[in-house]
């Protein structure tokens, strides 16, 4: 299906669920489709995805098919989207609304803070306030800690700040920034601003050093196991609850699978790492046997990382938080050079 068809689809279930559900006051896209051109292939391990805007909280509607389109829709409040100053300077939003991403706007809001921030995405000053948005966000994840949180909810505390260093490069380069394959899109953006030779260092704050593909591999027939486990016994209400569904399979499983096969082998690993982490959430909730059962090689990804332990992920996130000086520099040549067109 190309892209353009698939939004099609979306654009529909939105316009049909605005009719059971008046309190959404907007919409639209949002993601790594955001970026593709109409005509271009959805690949099979891709969703759609959709932000409602709302006057009250926000949250995950979930993922589903429609239609043959794996949709993931979400919400969010007003407050949390800010007007259109706000949203200039967010490097979550900001690139969402330099093209038409707009699926319904009754009041008139998303049209202003698109006119807003299409005008002024690549003015410098805004630039600037987005990469320090990513840097805040290194420096306040990475400098948080509970060691009393379970290993799985303390995996995930050092990974996602580790790997908004990724997004650094990608945000100065004026390109949409992604979940899963940050990594891929980091090494793009820096090998087309010739610092092809960071990207050993970036995938080292990853990985520290390197995981062969082979092993990456049995990583990914782990997590496969753990996967499907969790997604069967999924009960307790999880914010990524809907990503471990059937439905979030292919995402999650084939989506890695495709970056290993690409090459891109040790970029997969966060990936693979996340959703590990998550599916043990799930099971030590609903299926705590299982989860101690399948703990062990849960264990060994994070070994092949060199984060076994608590106080290798300190360490590692001292060294990350260390490397921003010289990380920063990176980024603003990036960021001068993009600007400069």
């Amino acid at each position: 299906m190309r892209v353009g068809d698939a939004r099609l689809v979306a654009v529909e279930w939105v316009r049909e669920h605005l009719r059971r559900d008046p309190g959404v006051e907007g919409a639209f896209f949002s993601g790594s489709t955001v970026g593709l051109p109409a005509d271009a292939v959805l690949p099979a391990s891709s969703d759609v995805d959709v932000l409602l805007v709302r006057d009250g909280s926000g949250g995950k509607l979930g993922k589903f098919r429609h239609r043959g389109v794996l949709l993931e829709v979400s919400a969010v409040s007003w407050d949390e989207l800010g007007g259109p100053q706000d949203v200039l300077g967010s490097w979550v939003f900001a690139p969402f609304f330099r093209t038409d991403t707009v699926i319904v706007d009754p009041t008139g809001r998303l049209a202003a803070v698109r006119e807003r921030v299409s005008a002024g995405y690549a003015d410098p000053v805004w630039v600037r306030r987005r990469m320090a948005g990513v840097r805040r966000r290194i420096e306040e994840g990475l400098r948080r800690w509970d060691d009393a949180a379970p290993l799985h909810d303390q995996v995930l505390a050092w990974l996602f700040p580790t790997s908004v260093l990724a997004l650094l490069p990608v945000v100065a380069g004026l390109r949409d920034p992604t979940v899963r394959r940050r990594y891929v899109r980091a090494r793009e953006v820096l090998t087309g601003y010739g610092f092809a030779d960071r990207c050993p260092e970036l995938l080292a704050s990853l990985d520290g050093g390197g995981v062969g593909p082979g092993r990456v591999r049995e990583h990914l027939a782990g997590l496969a196991v753990a996967f499907d486990e969790a997604a069967r016994v999924a009960r307790t209400p999880f914010p990524f609850r809907a990503d471990v569904s059937a439905a979030g399979r292919p995402v999650v499983v084939d989506g890695s699978a495709e970056l290993i096969g690409a090459g891109a082998h040790r970029e997969a690993m966060f990936w693979i790492v996340v959703s590990y982490a998550r599916c043990h959430a799930i099971l030590a909730a609903d299926a705590p046997g299982r989860e101690r059962a399948l703990r062990p090689a849960f264990a060994a990804a994070l070994a092949d990382l060199g984060v076994a332990s608590a106080a290798d992920r300190r360490r590692r996130a001292g060294e990350l938080l260390g490397s921003l000086p010289r990380w920063q520099a990176v980024a603003d040549a990036v960021a001068q050079r993009a600007v400069a067109g």
